[in-house]
């Protein structure tokens, strides 16, 4: 009998392997990937369009009528939050069971969804890339993102990895300088 169990139905799509955050200042994004289980194009509008058209709209509107932000979980938004720091957001996703797709939204109650031409880099999982709002820029800082990182993802059971640049300073000597 192939037929899978409940548990091994769970644990093939709970098998995530790594995140990975990487901050980049001249794009003034911050994408964050994971090798999970991915969603289908149909997961994509079910998970992340249907509150799309509801709940973020109405959160976004009480928000910007003086509503405190702690009040974001009764809109059934959490995902959403990202508008608070990003003017847009796009998330690439591949599931083993259909083609990579990229949905979009830049808030207000509207998305879209394409196939993804250009589907390498997501082999399985999800990116997401926040397109930071011009304000927001301190999100793309090492520094505050580790201290996010470490206060949100204490009991997270797989690696984060941050993207960071070094700069270190080096001599040359006189032979090794450009003219």
């Amino acid at each position: 009998d192939d037929e899978e169990t409940p548990k091994q139905w769970y644990q093939r799509r709970v098998a995530i392997t790594a995140g990975k955050i990487i901050p980049n200042k001249d794009d003034n994004t911050l994408t964050f990937y994971d090798t999970g289980v991915g969603m289908t194009k149909a997961d994509l509008v079910n998970n992340l369009g249907t509150i799309a058209k509801s709940g973020t709209k109405s959160f976004m509107e009480a928000l910007s009528a003086g509503a405190d932000i702690s009040m974001i979980g009764q809109f059934g938004v959490g995902f959403y939050s990202a508008y608070l720091v990003a003017d847009k957001v796009e998330v690439h996703s591949k599931n083993n069971d259909d083609e990579q797709y990229i949905w979009t939204s830049s808030a207000g109650g509207s998305f879209t969804i394409h196939q993804d031409e250009d589907a390498e880099d997501v082999p399985r999982g999800t990116k997401i890339i926040l397109y930071l709002r011009e304000d927001m820029t301190e999100y793309l800082e090492e520094k505050k993102l580790k201290d996010i990182i470490k206060k949100h993802s204490q009991f997270i059971g797989y690696p984060i990895k941050l993207q960071v640049e070094k700069e270190r300073e080096k001599e040359v000597s006189d032979d090794e300088a450009e003219p």
